[in-house]
């Protein structure tokens, strides 16, 4: 009996060999190819490369030559920057801290905004703050938008030629994201794509300590803090405004000096 089960196993396993050859001869015929079922449009012809959502981190790997995050070297500077003003309720209370406490700081505005707010974008101008096009109406560049960012971008600078603010060529895309083509094409307009290295996250509705906690801890030489200075219907930004005389004292006990981003990175000589 123990003979005629050894010899049953063997001649399964020597089927099972055999066909294991034949699988292997078919898959490497020259007329075997695999087919691709359910393949999703988006992905064919390689288009992911044009349209995937790149964030601060993949810009800065991808286009080292413009992107601007942190600054080189040990010198204690450190940039301030606010995004998505003005409005006519945090962008105030924001320029009365800087002027109380003489800091210069960056804003990046957005078009239809500067239009709607005009006294307060002036405030911006006449105080010495730099500003930045953060677009037109703030859209999601983090999707293909072709032509339309060009306009976004030419109709902020527009808007900030009625307050004779000549460009800084300094682009922040909304939400941090861009696609690579996007990003190709504001080079090539000659912005350089101004990130950040320390995100306060108060655009969540954070309170003054939990924005304390996301940007003191961080803090080095040569780094961009991003806060906002308006936001969305509803969006509460009190607590960042009430972290920023702290952040502020905070780091000028440190040694640290405030400046604008086109301080912290000068355009290189040509």
């Amino acid at each position: 009996m123990g003979h005629t089960a050894g010899s049953a196993r063997k001649g399964i396993a020597y089927i099972i060999l055999a066909l294991s050859i034949l699988s292997l001869a078919y898959l490497a015929s020259p007329g075997f190819r695999i087919k691709q079922q359910g393949t999703p449009p988006e992905l064919a012809g390689g288009l992911e490369r044009d349209n995937r959502m790149l964030g601060e981190a993949d810009l800065e790997r991808l286009f080292p030559e413009i992107v601007l995050r942190a600054g080189k070297g040990n010198e204690k500077l450190i940039a301030l920057t606010f995004d998505d003003g003005p409005d006519d309720i945090y962008t105030p209370a924001v320029l009365d801290v800087l002027k109380e406490k003489q800091v210069r700081a960056t804003f990046f505005l957005i078009g239809n905004r500067i239009e709607h707010f005009p006294e307060v974008t002036r405030r911006i101008v006449e105080e010495g703050h730099l500003i930045g096009n953060h677009t037109y109406s703030h859209p999601n560049t983090g999707k293909p938008l072709g032509e339309q960012l060009r306009t976004e971008l030419e109709r902020t600078e527009a808007a900030l030629a009625a307050f004779n603010v000549s460009p800084s060529y300094l682009f922040r895309p909304p939400y941090g994201a861009l696609t690579a083509p996007a990003a190709v094409e504001v080079a090539n307009m000659g912005y350089r794509l101004a990130l950040w290295s320390i995100d306060s996250l108060d655009w969540r509705g954070l309170t003054k300590e939990e924005v304390l906690n996301n940007v003191i801890p961080q803090i080095a030489p040569g780094r961009v803090i991003l806060q906002h200075s308006a936001g969305g219907p509803g969006e509460d930004l009190s607590g960042s405004v009430l972290a920023l005389p702290e952040i502020i004292d905070h780091l000028k006990q440190q040694g640290y000096t405030f400046v604008s981003m086109d301080e912290l990175f000068p355009v290189p000589a040509q």
